[in-house]
């Protein structure tokens, strides 16, 4: 069976072979994009290019990109854990031409890759293309992909756009097919939510510029852009339906299991999934240079922190456990990412003292929801005034409240919430500058 690390290898070596440079990730901190909190797309670090404001000495690279979403558009901070394919920090595999090749090339690189060298089998794959293109849905039919699985899409799912204006084109999707046994329907049908067709690459074609007027002309510079969830695709490589039973993650749950002495496989293993998630996202964040604190970065760093150490709190654990399993972090991932034992001295002393500082707040937080809940008739809303205070007085970001009401099928009232919050939110907005390099070359400057 290929571990995480060797099909992570194959797609940058089948890359590599095929002319392009093999990029090092960038920093989960942008360099260049002052509006993005956390680099949340292989795409990021190559934003200028795509723009033609920068050049480099190559037209085509490749890269494994680590990835955050855990704030803004993409915050699936409730799902991780719950769900088969939602993290925190993942890594996205993706290839890039600048203005280099295009659609003829880009769709027969993603067909051999997939079928030759990961050895997928033809009969299962389909794929998607925006409804006008009739180029990409010429070289599907190329490559071999029959026609009645190949599916015209007319919704903003197959057409990529950076922002309102600015670089945009149609994108081509490639779907797995697990079998009829599985509920759901293809992509494009009523039931397409279902578990049964899984998209594992998207592949797009930067091809257009779209103005603020709503007209649109084609770029100079036609680009490709693609990503691919390596552990999606280690999932379905590895025969299992669930991110989280690939080696990689399951080795982290099992180092959770061990610390805590909870069976991994359990009622309790739903904490152990959060866990090992949200290791690997502290942890690179940790190694990106984000501290944990009230603002910006550093407090969704410990939004993150401390949701993972309630469910160690769960398990049963008397002592801080979050800094026992960087070790078995390092041992999956260092060889990949070198930061991390760089930083490992860094990140299990963090982890450590956020843990200890949290679990004297957290036993008196919970008797706080708890004597609230006391007085609430069963299945009634936590008022919003109640979850603000949580947060205000002990540290519990609204949804680590709600994730200790889950269990006890409650809800909060955000309305509530959000408007005690509105005037603190204010207050760090303005304390929150960006990615702050523009600061930084300033003080370093004046030095």
């Amino acid at each position: 069976m290929a571990s995480l690390n060797d099909i992570r290898s194959t797609f940058l070596d089948y890359f590599k072979r095929n002319g392009h440079q093999v990029v090092a990730s960038s920093p989960l901190v942008p360099r260049n994009d002052p509006t993005l909190m956390f680099t949340n797309s292989g795409m990021v670090q190559f934003k200028n290019l795509f723009l033609g404001l920068e050049h480099r000495d190559y037209k085509r690279a490749t890269t494994a990109q680590k990835c955050v979403r855990a704030g803004g558009k993409h915050n699936d901070l409730d799902n991780v854990g719950y769900t088969a394919r939602h993290h925190t920090f993942f890594e996205m595999l993706g290839n890039f031409s600048f203005g280099d090749y295009f659609k003829e090339d880009a769709i027969p690189f993603a067909w051999e890759l997939i079928t030759r060298d990961f050895g997928i089998d033809k009969s299962r794959l389909l794929a998607t293309v925006y409804h006008t293109d009739d180029e990409a849905h010429a070289l599907w039919k190329k490559v071999g992909v029959p026609e009645d699985r190949i599916i015209r899409i007319a919704t903003s799912d197959n057409f990529w756009q950076m922002g309102p204006t600015g670089p945009c084109g149609p994108c081509t999707e490639i779907f797995y097919d697990h079998g009829d046994h599985i509920w759901g329907g293809p992509p494009g049908s009523a039931d397409e939510d279902g578990d049964r067709f899984i998209e594992i690459w998207n592949v797009v074609f930067m091809q257009n510029e779209q103005f603020a007027d709503g007209t649109m002309r084609p770029l100079d510079m036609q680009s490709i852009d693609t990503g691919m969830g390596l552990e999606r695709i280690g999932a379905l490589l590895q025969g299992k339906h669930d991110n989280y039973d690939t080696d990689l993650m399951r080795a982290l749950i099992e180092a959770s299991a061990h610390a805590s002495s909870v069976d991994p496989d359990g009622p309790k293993n739903i904490h152990h999934r959060v866990i090992a998630d949200h290791l690997r996202s502290c942890s690179f964040l940790i190694a990106d240079g984000v501290m944990p604190s009230n603002e910006g970065r550093g407090y969704v760093l410990r939004r993150i922190m401390r949701r993972a150490m309630r469910h160690a709190h769960l398990l049963g654990t008397k002592d801080p456990m979050m800094h026992k399993l960087v070790p078995a972090l390092v041992t999956q991932m260092g060889q990949a990412y070198p930061e991390l034992g760089r930083a490992q001295a860094l990140i299990t002393e963090t982890l450590k003292l956020e843990e200890e500082r949290f679990r004297t707040t957290l036993d008196r937080g919970l008797k706080l929801l708890e004597d609230e809940l006391a007085q609430l008739p069963d299945g009634q809303a936590l008022p919003g005034e109640a979850a603000f205070k949580l947060y205000d007085t002990f540290g519990f970001p609204l949804d680590l409240t709600q994730d200790a009401l889950r269990e006890k099928g409650r809800a909060v009232d955000t309305s509530g919430f959000d408007a005690a919050m509105d005037a603190q939110k204010a207050k760090a907005r303005a304390a929150w500058s960006g990615s702050g390099e523009a600061a930084d070359a300033a003080i370093w400057f004046d030095l």
